[in-house]
């Protein structure tokens, strides 16, 4: 591979044939399928199974990844173009996912949007304090969308210390924030079996907890690879994505702590048809 990237004659990259798109896919398949499996029936084996198969795959293709992003050559600055648009792109799938959980949020609360639509949230739902775990959660959230910023810079000054000191806080942020979100599902007053409110706050607080572990162990191996010097200031495509993976998911805690936690639960949000 190293030779080729040499003697090239562009300025472009095709990769490898790869067996990891198909195994990844066959893999989340297993997943979700135990999952739901495992929900009806309570045998748990398939899932498990699954999360073992998509943690395997994760891992070789990462190291695969990250060999490409190594080899003198491959990622050019157009390819780097192409990555970073390519990235973005995905982001923008992840938005649309997102929507979806708001839209059936708002479709079960507001009136205008459903014409069946009760008192929100429904009768004999308590909800869950909204300046207690849910502020602090926003405000360690938020702090680590700062801490990355400063390690980000500190990249591009090639300042490889300080780079990874703030890279590791973030790191411990976001586990602390799922820490709290877990602690929070454990005391709350209603589960997912209490009617519609509970389906919408779990689908959409889940779902962002779930991009919250993906986005910290995302930045556990951009903190791996900075410690292995694998970052330089005008190449680290890599944790450019990274970085805005993280500021996404706490763009849309944002949006969750001011719509789900904050007017859900006020008297603005208790609406009545």
């Amino acid at each position: 591979m190293a030779s080729d990237a040499t003697s090239k004659p562009h300025h472009w990259h095709v990769a490898d044939p790869s067996p990891w798109p198909i195994v990844g896919s066959v893999s989340a398949l297993v997943m979700a399928v135990g999952g739901i499996i495992y929900m009806h029936t309570g045998f748990i084996w398939g899932f498990l199974l699954g999360v073992v198969l998509v943690m395997y795959t994760m891992v070789v293709w990462f190291k695969d990844v990250i060999l490409e992003a190594e080899t003198p050559g491959l990622h050019t600055p157009p390819v780097q173009v192409g990555l970073r648009i390519s990235f973005l792109l995905f982001i923008v799938s992840e938005v649309m996912f997102f929507f979806a959980f708001f839209w059936a949020f708002f479709h079960s609360s507001l009136p205008i949007l459903n014409l069946v639509a009760g008192a929100w949230p429904p009768e004999g739902i308590e909800v869950l304090h909204t300046w207690d775990i849910p502020f602090l959660n926003t405000l360690i959230l938020l702090s680590s969308g700062a801490t990355l910023t400063i390690a980000h810079h500190a990249l591009i000054e090639n300042n490889r210390d300080r780079f990874l000191n703030y890279t590791l806080i973030t790191v411990i942020l976001g586990f602390i924030f799922l820490g709290f979100q877990i602690f929070e599902y454990s005391v709350a007053a209603f589960s997912l079996q209490d009617g519609i409110y509970p389906s919408t706050f779990f689908l959409a607080t889940g779902f962002h907890g779930f991009h919250v572990l993906i986005g910290a162990v995302f930045l556990t191996v951009c903190y791996f690879r900075g410690r292995n010097g694998h970052f330089k200031p005008d190449h680290h495509v890599g944790f450019e994505a990274a970085a805005w993976y993280w500021h996404f998911v706490d763009v849309v805690w944002l949006f969750l702590f001011i719509n789900v936690y904050w007017w859900g639960s006020s008297p603005l949000g208790h609406l009545q048809p």
